[in-house]
């Protein structure tokens, strides 16, 4: 039995959907490898489905020009990092004829997430009705979210972030009038 043939047959019977982060893009990256000779072919989607919960955006990217269809379900479990990256044309391209479905989701992580980043215009071009996108000529900040913790030295920075535009306000205003 040839080794490739053996990966193959193990590739196969793995749902990774229970495994890591970490796991997942390991799987992806040898299913990508296994299945290299038949990237040209319809099916080759149908062979890398399972893994594509460890897909880099790069490759979700090159993926959406090839009519694939994804499913919601699908979709909503890809890495978060690589579904950010991709832009509104982009997922329509994954999606296909899925795409109303995208809709229905706006309102859940990570699809909201995804929204937040986009451009409105460009979410608007997909005419599903999504809401919640940057609009034209504002800045979208992402800060970043605190776990409560024990730890004093945390808490103590993160009042100090707090109070830093109004001690640099005091100091600006106290060098102008000496």
């Amino acid at each position: 039995l040839h080794p490739k043939s053996l990966f193959f047959c193990r590739l196969a019977s793995l749902d990774p959907s229970a495994c890591s982060q970490e796991t997942k893009n390991l799987l992806y990256q040898k299913a990508k490898e296994a299945f290299s000779d038949q990237h040209h072919l319809p099916a080759f989607y149908e062979l890398i489905l399972p893994y594509l919960g460890g897909a880099p955006a790069a490759d979700l990217k090159a993926l959406s020009n090839d009519d694939v269809n994804m499913n919601i379900s699908t979709f909503v479990t890809l890495r978060k990092d690589s579904l950010m990256n991709l832009t509104p044309r982009e997922v329509q391209g994954l999606l296909g004829v899925n795409l109303p479905e995208l809709a229905q989701w706006q309102g859940r992580s990570p699809v909201r997430d995804w929204i937040q980043v986009q451009k409105q215009s460009e979410l608007d071009q997909l005419h599903i009705g999504l809401t919640g996108g940057t609009q034209e000529g504002y800045i979208n900040i992402v800060t970043p979210k605190f776990t409560e913790t024990s730890s004093a030295p945390l808490k103590a920075m993160a009042t100090a972030f707090h109070l830093l535009p109004a001690l640099l306000l005091s100091v600006l205003t106290v060098s102008i009038l000496s």
